[in-house]
């Protein structure tokens, strides 16, 4: 592609109930819209992946509502979703990587898989170039962090790596450094929660937003003593899928209080709730330990500590996070996502050259250590 001085950038970000769109002249938002989908609309589909056309065909008509032509795009940027494990980083969108999300390569079956072949079915019809950068399933984990005390079991990498990247970048370029001369601990604290330990530009270690390694949260158990897993398990009062939604989606704020809603916790403790109090201190204080857990990661070497994510905007939260880890390290507070905004941004970057684009193999960055057995 040619260089330019301004380009033009669609971002595409498929959640659960909706599909988020922005549009870019480079890091500048012109214009975003959060489609919402009905679930008697999403309900005529048996599959996510069946949902393609109908995503793309809504995501044309709000452009051409407001005046968007694809046809002047010069980059399509999907948000990342069931590649495999993979360094972070921007990935031009090939047909190896359109293969995995279509099969949830990944492992997750999730409608951010479709951000992507969005991407590549407009850069097929309009031109303009097409990538996808940072997805959950960004793997940079130094070795000694993969190792359970089961030979079977492997820690996965599971963060939020777009939003977490993102924000290491606009730091580091605050103080007129590159992403690759910090070492930052940046805890995204929203409806997930996950910790990670940056090592100059690589993510060397972080709790797990999916398996439940990390602090409780509002809707996941976090660390539990696993042998009360295991006393659950097979007391027959749960099958299987009830023990998984109890771990990963009922679990935390939701298990003890009936709500994932930070904001009605908080105004129970403001109305003299002390149950509630003590469930909301203890998450806070789990997630404060893992603050000191990713440090030792970084041998104590910490530049900053940063608090992101949608909770990071209540003071009571941050306020205590600071009572227990401001010693560490300053703690800087950059609250809410910047999810639409770090894709425009990682691509904008790529095209500039100021960093690499990656070719996507479909070759998992890590399986096991079976290479280094004798």
């Amino acid at each position: 592609m040619a260089k330019k001085d301004v380009y033009k950038i669609l971002t595409v970000n498929p959640g659960s109930t909706s599909t988020k769109i922005g549009y870019f002249l480079n890091e500048e938002l012109q214009f975003d819209k959060s489609i919402t989908h009905s679930r008697e609309e999403l309900a005529q589909f048996a599959e996510i992946q069946d949902q393609l056309d109908y995503r793309a065909s809504l995501v044309e008509e709000a452009c051409k509502e407001n005046g968007i032509d694809l046809n002047d795009i010069d980059i399509f940027l999907g948000r990342g979703g069931g590649m495999v494990a993979c360094p972070g980083g921007v990935y031009e969108i090939n047909d190896i990587l359109i293969r995995d999300c279509k099969l949830g390569a990944g492992g997750a079956h999730h409608p951010a898989n479709l951000a992507s072949q969005i991407c590549k079915k407009f850069s097929d019809q309009y031109g303009g170039w097409c990538c996808t950068c940072n997805p959950p399933d960004v793997d940079e984990l130094m070795d000694i962090a993969r190792p359970t005390g089961l030979k079977e079991i492997w820690r996965k990498s599971s963060y939020h790596a777009l939003n977490q990247k993102e924000i290491a970048h606009r730091y580091a370029a605050s103080l007129g450094k590159k992403y690759e001369e910090v070492n930052l601990v940046i805890a995204h604290i929203g409806g997930g929660i996950s910790i990670s330990a940056h090592r100059k530009g690589l993510v060397i270690d972080t709790t797990s937003l999916i398996s439940g390694n990390g602090p409780m949260m509002p809707t996941r158990a976090g660390e539990i003593d696993t042998t009360k897993i295991v006393d659950l398990c097979f007391s027959g009062k749960y099958d299987k899928k009830t023990i998984r939604d109890r771990l990963t989606k009922k679990g935390g704020l939701i298990d003890h209080l009936g709500t994932d809603d930070a904001r009605e916790v908080m105004k129970r403790i403001e109305d003299g709730d002390k149950y509630a109090e003590v469930i909301f201190n203890a998450m806070i204080y789990q997630i404060s330990k893992q603050i000191g857990a990713m440090a030792v990661a970084l041998d104590g070497q910490v530049d900053q500590i940063i608090l992101t994510g949608g909770m990071s905007r209540s003071e009571y939260l941050t306020d205590r996070i600071k009572q227990h880890s401001g010693w560490i390290a300053p703690i800087t507070i950059m609250a809410g996502e910047f999810e639409l905004e770090a894709l425009a941004a990682a691509g904008l970057r790529a095209i500039r050259g100021e960093t690499e684009i990656h070719t996507y193999t479909g070759v998992p960055i890590f399986e096991n250590f079976d290479y280094l057995k004798k």
